[in-house]
């Protein structure tokens, strides 16, 4: 386990997790920022890019569980994404669309904000939101952030805007 939540466990994802990641990227709905559910190898390549991330930075997107079940039920965690030509950490989270609107991903969001600064040491996060994702954008601002910035992502041959949601650690 990385992190614990009063609802929730955050840990790393396995192989044996694909089955519920895929109820995330496999869905057209959930999946309506990214123009569309994933195939099975592109979500079998976002598995592996997670673990590969685990081995190369130590964090990535983790796996989240209910802590009352063990189901599985989204990701959430810290990357390091491009923005503007510069590498930034960011907090992304994708929750299986039964579980929306229950604090679920602000809940996530804000632990992996405390980690960020806590142990990582960051001196700011982001989140990367496209500008019709007012959802996730909800939860940034939920979560502490503000807006700062736009930049237009190129992405499956779509001009994509993005916002870019911040938080700077308190000293």
């Amino acid at each position: 386990m990385i992190l614990e939540t009063p609802r929730l466990f955050l840990r790393e994802l396995k192989q044996s997790d694909f089955d519920s990641l895929c109820l995330i990227l496999r869905d057209e709905e959930t999946m309506y920022a990214y123009e569309g559910a994933f195939t099975a190898a592109e979500a079998h390549q976002w598995l592996d890019r997670q673990l590969s991330r685990y081995q190369r930075w130590g964090f990535g997107l983790w796996a989240v569980v209910l802590k009352d079940s063990g189901e599985m039920i989204g990701q959430c965690g810290l990357t390091l994404q491009l923005w503007k030509g510069e590498e930034v950490l960011e907090i992304g989270y994708l929750f299986q669309r039964r579980h929306w609107h229950k604090g679920y991903a602000t809940e996530a969001a804000r632990a992996c904000k405390q980690y960020a600064f806590e142990t990582l040491n960051a001196e700011e996060v982001c989140s990367i939101i496209r500008d019709t994702n007012t959802a996730s954008q909800r939860v940034a601002i939920r979560s502490g952030m503000t807006r700062a910035d736009c930049w237009t992502k190129h992405y499956r041959g779509i001009a994509m805007p993005h916002y870019r949601y911040i938080a700077a650690r308190h000293v």
